[in-house]
């Protein structure tokens, strides 16, 4: 397996959100973990990228490395695992262009470096028609496509993606997600979180349920979708 967690246990304070789950990403794949608002998904990827620490007995291994070792700017510069966090977190203040050279701040390839920029205005024409206009005043699914565009800049074998529809309209959802599937086609790994599980099954090939910090079921996205408990829970029946 390409990323591995183990035991994952992660805490705010007294507030315990991730009660030791396990689960495993391989290379290629495209895997979603779905539930309600607070069971902990956001944590999850975020221990991931080692933005908040994990506690003590977790493991982490990312192709068989010791993901606790690295800091977070060293699991996308070394690792090559990128996060598009919750909400995009662009500089608004900044345009397009300038948002996506960020991005590719760190590395030391000019030549790979032009071509992610021409594959990312390839997949995403918008972004190349607004490539002078500033970040702020993008539409939410341009703003989602440029977080996507910045994570394909700066790194390559695995992006992290929370709630990627989140406030989209749903021609530009199934948009982005187009370009989601596009972008794992050419090599890369996708770990999903999202509230829309619908969505979310239908895109990934595997899937885990995460309530309150647990993961209480896993399997095949086909069957979680027909699954009585998920249908019940998070799919309207």
């Amino acid at each position: 397996m390409l990323l591995t967690v183990e035991n994952l246990h992660v805490s705010y304070g007294n507030i315990k959100a991730l009660h030791g789950i396990s689960f495993s990403v391989d290379e290629g794949e495209i895997v979603c973990i779905i539930g309600a608002n607070g069971a902990g998904k956001s944590t999850t990827l975020r221990a991931i990228s080692r933005l908040v620490p994990a506690a003590p007995g977790s493991k982490m291994t990312f192709d068989g490395k010791n993901l606790l070792d690295y800091p977070p700017e060293k699991v996308v510069t070394e690792l090559g695992i990128a996060h598009v966090p919750e909400g995009r977190r662009l500089f608004e203040n900044l345009t397009v262009m300038e948002n996506l050279k960020l991005a590719a701040f760190a590395r030391k390839d000019p030549a790979g470096v032009a071509r992610d920029m021409e594959r990312v205005f390839s997949i995403f024409p918008r972004l190349k028609e607004r490539i002078n206009q500033k970040a702020g005043t993008l539409s939410g699914g341009e703003q989602q496509m440029l977080a996507v565009g910045r994570a394909m800049l700066s790194a390559h074998r695995v992006m992290l993606l929370d709630e990627p529809s989140m406030g989209l309209a749903p021609l530009l959802m199934m948009d982005v997600f187009d370009a989601l599937r596009e972008i794992n086609k050419e090599g890369t790994t996708i770990l999903l979180v999202e509230q829309n599980a619908r969505m979310a099954l239908k895109f990934a090939q595997r899937g885990y349920v995460l309530e309150t910090g647990n993961i209480v079921l896993e399997g095949k996205s086909e069957d979680l979708l027909n699954n009585p408990e998920v249908k019940k829970a998070y799919l309207g029946g």
